[in-house]
């Protein structure tokens, strides 16, 4: 027996199988691509605290060695 969930783009019965449904839970690349586009345009969150984000000195790139520390 065959398990299946609905597409959360489209709502489409998926069946969930790598052989059938390559972009599962996604019915279709169309659809994957769809959701990634909201998340990307910030349609979609996780709901939380917003985090604050240490600022950095200001300076070109060239400041800051491979780990992101600021050079003296």
């Amino acid at each position: 027996m065959s398990h299946t969930v609905n597409c959360p783009t489209c709502q489409t019965n998926v069946v969930w199988s790598a052989e059938q449904s390559p972009y599962r839970p996604f019915c279709s690349e169309r659809c994957k691509l769809i959701d990634l586009g909201e998340w990307a345009n910030e349609e979609k969150a996780i709901p939380g605290q917003p985090t604050v984000v240490a600022s950095q000195p200001s300076g070109n790139d060239d400041d800051y060695d491979a780990d992101g520390d600021y050079r003296q």
